[in-house]
């Protein structure tokens, strides 16, 4: 599950006077434990105003009962069913009223509870928190009706290869441990577990102190440590139980194959590593790091043909990690000499070391990495708790100076005693079709359902208070806006929160009505030529290049550029000489070419490519532009020429966007674009890269068999003709909150969830474009439940259309929006990103004040009156993707 109070002055005062929590400050940094044990670490940061609070308990998938793996993952979910003096309505309606990120989420040795929310309801996330710190309502009933719902994430992640061949890992490598299960659980044991059994591991390891609370945003630090000693200073500490011991015997070699549903095949190489708690996790996170680098053989095998991609990932837990070497292949293809590569590659960093040069890139690159996490709110929040509740350190600074330390020496001697062939956990997972998609039979939904409305929920007088009043917020993004000689748009949005600075950027293409026919393709290969360098450079120069100033760049129709402030002007010359001037080499070419017409015949057989043609054409006239494809064929037919013109005559200036965030002064950011990028020409016409207008869909039902998956993804689509520039968007995205937004507040959750325990999670959406529009409901259940699941989905439609939403539900549905505006504004990809698709658009920089302002006037009946007038309950395609739905 992943999902993210109020006292008065004079309680305040009284628990001041008689908690002794001796407070340090640094900078922007406060710390304190207070007298029953409880760690407090609050981080001032004026982004944006917003706040993250994170309660990490230090207990997860390590401390539960032998036989029992899912129960602190069980426990996590139910803290979300209410506790004493605030029930789960209560609790949802709360979440939903805040309109951020409410959310938890458990690994093996910590489980963490987390509110993104503005700065103003600070106080209501942490009385939230310290109620659920006291107690948790472990109902019988209600752990029934979770249990369904906690099954269905089950069955969700055993639908995946990757994650079957994970636990399988994990057995293999850490047998006779906590680490030999995931967090998950299992559906066995899920059905042996009872409330009783839950309840005492709340109450068990759920104490102050045996928690870390973390807390980041724009807050007052010494008024913030304040309100954390009155809500959490009278809960008394607990005798904590000993902790689970860790004996790690040697990894014995073993070889995994399994089919799995996507496109292309998979070779995982894997071993052992030192954990987060090790002093050797430094070395580990650099060697991980150097052989994962661009400039590294794993990388090169993408470049030479030998892979389709080639790379080194980690995961590390505190007391032991897994690195792993991955190969992609092609349908069809062997992953033999992948996994001879592979082995050889790690073979040799074994015997001859890792080239120091990497190493020092790779150091280069993790310590600007912990820079960068100061660009979001959240970010700097689980920076903090992953220092001191995961790794046991003091700072996430300590873990700078840790990196700054390594050695290539120690890097070596790290590779030679891990990578030994003797100890490998080996998988290679290959690609089988799973059928074509055949028409659906109904999928159930005989089954009727009460149309009495939900009662409001009455919030406690502490939660009604600090939502009383809605108001849009305003907004702290100053943007300066250009439009440069040649065309190209520039956004500038100056943020001094860390040393850094983040640029976007997008051409606005469309090959689907820029490509000649018989030319489907075409982009894709242009996209996979732009890594192999520039005319100036090689591709290994280039990457070195942006090392040696720990920057990160990609180019293409969608570009981007993270570097140090330092560096910014060198970095934007980098990234603007592969976007104007890539190499597109003819040796180049040629691999692309046969990696994307690989890639192609393995999408056009997987049931994810499918599932969405099929979905496409039954939603689309016949020929329209967006059901255009790849075939390997037409790929294979492509010549360099034919990619260079398509380049050329899709890639201008003036349908280019560029939104710089971070500290960088506009007039300078806009000097150093335009030398940058200001010799860039178009020539003729603009193009148009919109899709036409299209006629309202008729009804029907598809099913995509999928032999990996063992649950099925259901989604209900239909075209509606709501453009993103119709205001009706307003009101439907508002009865939207009401059916799909605040979790357990919202209609569609509520009863396919909480109350029948079908669904694990399901959303809706409207997403408009241009000239046309699609709303869609999206679900995941078992094949026996599809119908059922239906049938409510389309049940709670109908009554959006037939009755107004009450007065309750649509104050929390203005509440989510309105609040979301400043959520919007609290990491640089967040302003990035709204800024990118705002310009694209042609709307005003300020358009989500000017929306705030339009949900704050609507009414109950013209939300009403949108969902009757522009939504068919009866005009759904629904898609089925997995095993055949039952019933």
């Amino acid at each position: 599950m992943k999902q993210r109070a109020l006292r008065l002055t004079a309680a305040i005062s009284l628990a001041l006077a008689a908690t002794g929590a001796m407070a340090a400050a640094s900078g922007d940094v406060t710390r304190a434990t207070l007298d029953n044990g409880l760690r407090v670490v609050i981080v001032r940061d004026r982004l944006a105003p917003v706040v993250a609070t994170e309660m990490n308990y230090l207990a997860g998938s390590d401390e539960v009962p032998a036989g029992f793996p899912g129960t602190a993952h069980a426990v996590e979910h139910m803290m979300f069913r209410g506790s004493p003096g605030l029930s789960k309505d209560q609790l949802a309606a709360i979440a939903a009223n805040m309109g951020g990120a409410f959310n938890a989420d458990t690994t093996q040795g910590v489980t963490q509870y987390y509110f993104v929310a503005p700065s103003q309801d600070l106080d209501v996330a942490l009385h939230v928190q310290a109620l659920r710190m006291r107690g948790v309502d472990m109902n019988p009933k209600e752990w029934d009706k979770e249990r369904g719902a906690i099954e269905q994430e089950v069955s969700r992640d055993l639908s995946s290869p990757d994650f079957k061949f994970y636990t399988q890992m994990l057995q293999q490598m850490f047998g006779g441990t906590p680490y030999a299960h995931t967090p998950l659980g299992t559906r066995p044991s899920f059905d042996k577990t009872t409330a009783t059994m839950l309840k005492q591991f709340h109450d068990t390891w759920y104490a102050p102190n045996n928690a870390i609370l973390v807390i980041a945003g724009d807050v007052d630090p010494d008024a913030t440590l304040a309100k954390v000693k009155a809500e959490f200073g009278g809960i008394a500490k607990k005798a904590l139980p000993a902790r689970p011991a860790f004996d790690f015997a040697p990894v014995a070699a073993k070889t995994v194959e399994l089919p799995t549903d996507a496109p292309y095949g998979s070779v995982y190489l894997g071993y052992r590593l030192p954990g987060l708690t090790s002093k050797d996790y430094a070395t580990a996170l650099v060697l991980g790091q150097a052989l994962g680098s661009q400039r590294a053989a794993l990388a090169g095998m993408r470049f030479d043909g030998i892979a389709l991609f080639g790379g080194f990932f980690d995961q590390a837990m505190p007391q032991a990690g897994v690195g792993m070497a991955v190969g992609i292949f092609p349908k069809g293809g062997d992953p033999q000499p992948i996994l001879k590569k592979m082995q050889s590659i790690l073979a040799e960093a074994a015997s001859k070391g890792v080239d120091p040069a990497l190493v020092e890139a790779a150091k280069r690159k993790a310590v600007a990495a912990l820079e960068f996490k100061k660009n979001s709110v959240d970010g700097l929040a689980n920076a903090w708790s992953h220092a001191l509740a995961f790794q046991g350190l003091d700072s996430p600074d300590a873990m700078k100076q840790a990196i700054e330390a390594v050695t290539p020496a120690q890097v070596d001697a790290l590779a030679k005693a891990s990578f030994d062939p003797a100890h490998a956990v080996t998988a290679i997972l290959t690609p089988e079709s799973s059928g074509k998609p055949v028409a659906g039979k109904g999928f159930g939904g005989a089954e009727s359902f009460a149309s009495t409305p939900n009662k409001p929920v009455e919030l406690p007088d502490w939660a009604a208070k600090a939502f009383a009043r809605l108001e849009v917020p305003r907004s702290t993004l100053k943007p300066a806006s250009y439009t440069l000689p040649n065309g190209l748009k520039l956004i500038v949005q100056p943020e001094s929160v860390s040393d850094t600075v983040e640029l976007y950027g997008r051409v606005r293409t469309n090959q689907d009505l820029q490509a000649p026919r018989g030319e489907e393709g075409v982009a894709e290969v242009l996209d996979g030529l732009f890594p192999f360098g520039t005319v100036h450079m090689d591709r290994l120069q280039y990457q070195q290049a942006l090392d040696a100033i720990s920057a990160h760049a990609s180019a293409g129709s969608s570009f981007s550029l993270s570097v140090p402030s330092a560096h910014f002007a060198e970095g934007v010359k980098l990234l603007a000489d592969n976007e104007l001037h890539p190499a597109l080499p003819a040796q180049a070419f040629s691999v692309v070419q046969r990696q994307t017409a690989g890639e192609v015949a393995g999408a056009l057989q997987s049931p994810g490519f499918l599932f969405e043609l099929g979905l496409g054409k039954a939603l689309l006239p016949a020929g329209d532009p967006s059901l255009r494809h790849p075939t390997p064929q037409g790929v294979m037919a492509l010549t360099p020429d034919k990619v260079k013109q398509y380049y050329a005559q899709t890639f201008r200036p003036d349908m280019t966007t560029i939104v710089i965030v971070g500290k960088v002064d506009p007039a300078q950011a806009k000097q150093v674009v335009e030398q940058a990028f200001g010799s860039w020409k178009a020539s003729g016409p603009k193009p148009d890269t919109d899709y036409a207008a299209v006629p309202a869909n008729k009804p029907g039902k598809l099913h995509v068999p999928d032999a990996s998956a063992v649950q099925d993804s259901v989604t209900l689509a239909q075209t509606v003709d709501v453009t993103y520039d119709d205001p009706a968007r307003f009101a439907l995205n508002l009865g939207n909150q009401v059916l799909g937004g605040g979790f357990y507040a919202s209609r569609l959750t509520r009863d396919l969830r909480e109350k029948h325990g079908l669904v694990y999670t399901v959303g809706v959406g409207l997403d408009p474009d241009k000239h046309r529009g699609t709303y869609k409901v999206f679900f995941g259940c078992d094949p026996d439940k599809v119908g059922a699941a239906t049938a409510m989905v389309l049940h709670d439609l109908k009554q959006m259309q037939q009755q107004p939403v009450s007065d309750t539900e649509l104050k929390q549905a203005k509440g989510i929006l309105l609040r979301r505006i400043p959520l919007g504004e609290s990491s640089f990809d967040a302003i990035g990103g709204q800024l990118l698709t705002l310009s694209l658009q042609g709307k005003p920089l300020d358009a989500m004040t000017i929306a705030g302002r339009h949900y704050l006037e609507l009414t109950a009946p013209q939300v009403q009156q949108a969902f009757a007038k522009h939504l068919r309950p009866d005009g759904f395609v629904t898609a089925v993707k997995g095993p055949a739905p039952k019933g």
